[in-house]
């Protein structure tokens, strides 16, 4: 709410009328529509953003990885979504939310990525290699905040979370943890699936989420 009110004022200030003639830039001509009152031209930079496919693309490996073993005979049609990184959490909850309805219908709706992913702390040995002890304290307060339904701590994760910047260096194999948290049920239920690190440093911590 406060944020809101904000841009509110922001808005309200960029249009105003003054002294000097003033720009407003924003994402897309519907943003600047010239009902808007005190906006008087509109100019298309033509720059707004598109959904676009690519279809001679194959699967990425943080989708055909987990679906070779799901669905080995690969009976089933896949679509895969791509991750943005510089959108943070937040966006990608709400793209989870809007993917909602669909999970309703049916439609499996996966985030494939890594409860900590430091390749630089990663050890010889596999899972043979000793935990290393950041990464255990990570997906214990992941873990937490997931069965607690917390999705707040879980958003602002970056700077409340042990050794956040440690287990994920960059965000792209944490993010569609949000995905799949947003396109469950506002009751849900997370059945922690597998528990395990790799290499000392990889946790691969996995859920299902269903209903209450």
């Amino acid at each position: 709410m406060a944020a809101d009110q904000d841009r509110h004022r922001q808005l309200a200030a960029a249009l105003t009328r003054g002294p000097r003639r003033r720009v407003v830039l924003a994402t897309n001509v519907a943003e600047t529509s010239v009902t808007v009152t005190g906006v008087t031209a509109v100019v298309d930079t033509g720059l707004a953003r598109r959904l676009e496919s690519d279809p001679a693309r194959g699967l990425d490996h943080g989708t055909w990885s987990p679906l070779l073993h799901m669905y080995p005979d690969a009976a089933i049609p896949v679509v895969q979504l791509s991750v943005q990184t510089a959108r943070g959490a937040a966006h990608h909850l709400a793209l989870g939310w809007a993917l909602r309805p669909l999970a309703a219908q049916g439609v499996l709706i996966v985030g494939s990525g890594h409860m900590t992913h430091n390749l630089r702390d990663r050890a010889p040995g596999g899972e043979s290699a000793a935990p290393l002890a950041y990464a255990q304290a990570f997906r214990d307060w992941i873990d937490a905040r997931v069965q607690a339904g917390d999705l707040a701590a879980l958003v602002g994760y970056r700077a409340q979370a042990p050794s956040a910047r440690r287990a994920h260096p960059s965000e792209e194999h944490f993010l569609p943890l949000f995905v799949a948290l947003g396109a469950a049920a506002d009751d849900y239920r997370a059945d922690r699936v597998y528990q395990g690190i790799e290499s000392g440093a990889l946790a691969m911590d996995s859920y299902c989420f269903g209903p209450a």
